[in-house]
């Protein structure tokens, strides 16, 4: 029996430019603590599943998760009228226990927002570059899942927070369930348009 998919939010977080325009794109990413139930001490965007607190009609509720599980996860709260941006919506493939249908939104930081864990659910946080962070990945410094991996890649054209959320207002959002082809040790996750899905 496949289990159902849960509502939820995640928000891919940029920093702000000024002092920091030379670094180009940088992200929130928070490592979840070793006792979660669902992706133990990995690192990800701050996200989580939509519930009752988070009011209003489908999209309205999203967005209010993601903006409730980023103050949660990181102690940052968006500013009042903050801008939050479709990136993608993805769901957990069929042959997995928990399942998500996720979207992705991206927003700016308040300036001089630094995360703080809340030390529970999150026990690190920091600002990353898209393509530092897949190189710690490669390199086994960072434990990241293959949605965190696959929205980093989708960042590393652009060369500032404002170009992203420029994109963002042109981007097609298309479901994405990723499937698991082979077993095992063979086993790998394809996506729509890759051989074998």
């Amino acid at each position: 029996m496949v289990a159902e998919a849960r509502p939820a939010a995640s928000l891919i977080l940029l920093r702000r430019g000024g002092r920091h325009t030379d670094r180009g794109v940088e992200v929130l990413l928070v490592r979840r603590s070793h006792e979660a139930r669902f992706m133990p001490g990995v690192w990800v965007f701050p996200g989580g599943a939509v519930d009752e607190a988070d009011a209003g009609d489908d999209e309205a509720a999203h967005i209010a998760c993601a903006v409730r599980e980023l103050r949660e996860e990181a102690n940052i709260q968006l500013e009042p009228g903050a801008e939050l941006l479709a990136w993608s919506r993805w769901i957990t493939p069929e042959p997995v226990s928990v399942r998500f249908d996720t979207r992705f939104y991206v927003a700016l930081a308040p300036a001089h927002s630094p995360p703080r864990p809340d030390g529970r659910e999150v026990i690190e946080a920091g600002w990353f570059a898209p393509a530092g962070a897949l190189g710690r990945h490669t390199a086994g410094e960072l434990d990241l899942v293959f949605p965190t991996v696959k929205h980093l890649e989708s960042l590393l054209p652009y060369s500032s927070s404002g170009e992203v959320l420029e994109a963002a207002g042109h981007r097609d959002i298309e479901p994405v369930m990723p499937r698991v082809v082979g077993r095992g040790a063979d086993s790998r996750i394809v996506l729509p348009g890759d051989p074998g899905y």
